[in-house]
């Protein structure tokens, strides 16, 4: 997920018009004292007008004593959307409460260890969060939209990805829509007025982000299985023959995925044709892909990189958003090596090459590490090349620094240590240490923490009796440690660079027309290069 991402030739770009007015999302604070373990939505949804009732169980573990608790829902506004309650109840006692802008403070003391089902009736238009509006064919829909925290624009919920839950949606429609959602489909009975139940369940712990429902006039394909995963494609049906074919490619992506991270984490995969404002979002088990993704050459590209999310950023959430690397960062990189297993390595150099011009044009406009605390108002911005490219690059300097088995040992661990939970950046680090037996402290600081890259100026010389000598200066102020290869006369050379200052001497018959840096794309820097006479 993340950026509003459509393709081109077939990269990721970020559309700008669509940040504006509500999309801009601030800084929450979570709620401490407070563990939820299970949300249950009932929604009814009607053809009429664009008001959703609602009905939400939230079972809540309580890990402190508490006298007041509060869960984010976003209050109807002056222009007349939001969502306004009706009622709160506990065991079927009425509770006070009181709505703020976006939270509602709910008159309940609970004990420390204790666990409380709380039912919180409502209704409102979604100012944001739940898009309901026309897809190209005229055709009303519905699409859940909750990144980053955009949930609580129609939902009650602890709207911030450190506290995951297992969530139920019972949505009541009219009969024309097929309504998606995570999990399993459980029940889809007939009601009367031309009305339908459909119950979908999800067992396993999500952040908020990614619970969603789909609600829309879809044709539906079942497509194959994986590891007896079943997985859909869900279209309009105007688009049917060409969806269809275009999202096969999601069988290839998982069955990929499957070996090189460790069991699927959801009971299924749905990819769906929607109508909201991201191009692609990773919502578990029933990711939603932009309305002319069914006519995107990139729709592989941009498949391989939703379909990466299930296992980073929905089952092994970042602890926080500064840590959104390790979602972004970790479905970009992963994206690139389905691509370089299917198409060559060929394949990931240019991918490679092309991400790195991109990080160093973003340094020139914001020059900020990926672990970025400094944003604290608007998580959209962290949706940027840090997050994304650099994330993926430096995942890509970490594999060739302790090897393929060690790293690849390493993702699998880690995502086996955190499916259902949260992982920070250090949290990788102590894996991959424990994998590979280095100590990463340094790479992780360097390539992470700190921002800018290696700016090399590299000259060398060649002298019939010594070969060529090659002297590295780094010309940035905090000196980085790391390899450089080197090509000479078609024969690879590596050297350790630590200081301002390297000089080192390469055994060379014959003059060489050059020297090739970096010829593999094995190193986020820059090089300048120049022969000595």
């Amino acid at each position: 997920m993340g950026w509003i991402k459509f393709f081109n030739k077939p990269r990721l770009y970020i559309l700008l018009p669509f940040f504006s007015g509500c999309l801009t999302a601030g800084a929450q604070t979570s709620f401490p004292g407070i563990d939820v373990q299970h949300y249950t939505f009932a929604l009814r949804l009607n053809d009429e007008n664009d008001t959703i009732k609602g009905r939400a169980t939230v079972t809540i573990k309580f890990t402190k004593d508490i006298d007041t608790l509060r869960l984010n829902l976003v209050r109807k506004n002056k222009t007349g959307k939001g969502m306004v309650v009706s009622a709160v109840t506990d065991g079927g006692r009425n509770l006070l409460f009181r709505q703020d802008s976006d939270v509602v403070n709910i008159n309940s003391k609970a004990k420390e260890n204790s666990v409380h089902s709380f039912m919180i009736t409502y209704q409102g238009i979604p100012a944001d969060g739940l898009i309901i509006s026309k897809n190209e064919y005229g055709h009303r829909t519905f699409f859940g939209d909750n990144w980053p925290n955009r949930a609580h624009y129609w939902l009650p919920c602890a709207d911030y990805p450190g506290d995951k839950a297992t969530v139920d949606f019972v949505v009541t429609a009219p009969d024309h829509y097929q309504v998606v959602s995570n999990g399993i489909k459980t029940e889809e009975t007939m009601l009367s007025n031309h009305y339908k139940l459909t119950h979908w369940k999800e067992t396993a712990s999500l952040p908020t982000k990614v619970m969603v429902i789909g609600a829309a006039d879809f044709a539906i394909d079942h497509i194959g299985e994986v590891d007896d995963i079943p997985v859909y494609s869900y279209v309009f049906p105007e688009n049917k023959e060409i969806g269809f074919r275009k999202y096969e490619s999601a069988v290839e992506i998982l069955n990929f995925y499957i070996q090189k991270f460790g069991s699927y984490p959801y009971k299924k995969l749905a990819n769906i044709q929607s109508k909201t404002k991201f191009g692609g979002m990773e919502n578990a088990s029933a990711i939603f892909y932009f309305e002319n993704s069914v006519n995107s050459k990139g729709i592989e590209e941009l498949m391989a990189h939703e379909i990466a999310h299930q296992w980073f950023g929905d089952a092994v959430s970042e602890t926080n958003f500064t840590n959104i690397w390790l979602s972004e960062g970790f479905a970009t990189y992963m994206c690139n090596t389905y691509l370089e297993n299917k198409y060559g390595p060929d394949t990931l150099k240019k991918r490679l090459a092309h991400d790195r011009s991109k990080i160093f044009n973003f340094e020139k406009t914001k020059f900020t590490p990926v672990v970025d605390f400094t944003e604290k108002n608007n998580y959209m911005a962290l949706l940027n090349t840090n997050s994304y490219e650099k994330g993926g690059w430096v995942l890509h300097m970490l594999r060739r620094k302790i090897g393929d088995e060690a790293f690849w040992k390493g993702i699998k661990n880690y995502y086996e240590k955190f499916n259902g939970g949260n992982a920070n950046t250090d949290s990788l680090r102590k894996i991959m240490e424990n994998a590979s037996g280095k100590d990463l402290t340094k790479f992780f600081y360097q390539w992470l923490y700190a921002p800018g890259h290696p700016q090399l100026q590299l000259t060398w010389k060649y002298d019939n009796a010594d070969g060529v000598e090659l002297t590295i200066i780094q010309k940035q102020f905090t000196f980085y440690e790391f390899t450089l290869e080197v090509l000479i006369n078609n024969k690879s050379f590596s050297v350790n660079v630590k200081d301002k200052k390297t000089t080192v001497q390469f055994p060379v018959d014959e003059r060489p027309p050059g020297i090739i840096v970096d010829p593999d794309v094995n190193l986020l820097a820059t090089f300048e290069v120049v022969e000595r006479n």
